[in-house]
């Protein structure tokens, strides 16, 4: 009994793993919103043009960003974490947001590819 757990927990997790890999090393899709913060951010930097928070990328990772709704793009630099803030995947600078098109709505459906880490 308790080494088909064990097992299963094995299984369990190299799942999550291969998951987690598959869509790391693919595109992602989700909401993007952006932020004009003033100041430093997680990194020590400031929010640039083309600047972006991610939760998980590490500092300095090229991300290109596409509305799906207009099909604009922009490579953003991750300099900051989060969102913070269910269901988003990315916050972008006000100047990305401007160039993918979605500033006044505030929110866009987009989709994430990792350019460099």
């Amino acid at each position: 009994m308790r080494y088909s757990s064990v097992v299963t927990a094995v299984l369990a997790a190299a799942a999550m793993t291969a998951a987690t890999s598959a869509a790391t090393a693919g595109s992602v899709t989700g909401k993007a919103s952006y932020y004009g913060l003033k100041g430093r951010t997680a990194s020590g930097g400031h929010v640039g043009a083309f600047t972006a928070a991610h939760r998980t990328l590490p500092f300095g990772a090229r991300v290109k960003v596409t509305n799906l709704k207009n099909n604009r793009s922009v490579v953003v630099v991750v300099n900051d974490r989060g969102p913070f803030t269910g269901g988003r995947v990315i916050d972008v600078s006000t100047h990305a947001a401007d160039a993918l098109g979605f500033r006044s709505a505030g929110v866009a459906k987009v989709r994430l590819e990792t350019v460099s880490r």
